[in-house]
């Protein structure tokens, strides 16, 4: 499905205004800047605010392509016990961990010791409200 929003030429200033222009350039679909491969793409809502650190607020759409590997500090949905949750993915020396953001090495669960942890998505983008 095709959503197409109106983009316009001009950029907007984040500083002192200029003068305004209502000069609309094209149509711009979404899903082409957003995903990039459609079969493995979905979408899911963040429930919580473990991920607050990171910029991950409660009720924020995620967007998740399945056909990513993670990177180090990639976002990353995976599913714990049958239940799937989002964590900031960490590889160090030969290792991988999941966090939520924290940075203390007693916060992080070793991927390498429970394998039975799977990695689902990397997270592309996220969609929230201001």
């Amino acid at each position: 499905m095709k959503l197409l929003l109106p983009i316009h030429l001009q950029k907007v200033g984040a500083g002192f205004p200029s003068p305004a222009t209502d000069y609309v350039e094209d149509d711009l679909d979404l899903n082409t800047h957003l995903i990039k491969n459609i079969p493995s793409t979905f979408l899911i809502r963040v429930q919580g605010k473990s991920m607050n650190r990171v910029g991950i607020q409660d009720g924020d759409l995620l967007i998740v392509d399945k056909s990513l590997d993670p990177k180090n500090f990639s976002t990353v949905i995976v599913n714990i016990n049958e239940e799937l949750v989002v964590k900031t993915f960490i590889k160090k020396n030969d290792q991988s961990f999941l966090t939520s953001g924290s940075k203390e090495i007693k916060d992080k669960i070793n991927l390498t010791e429970n394998p039975e942890i799977l990695i689902w998505g990397v997270v592309t983008y996220v969609i929230h409200a201001l």
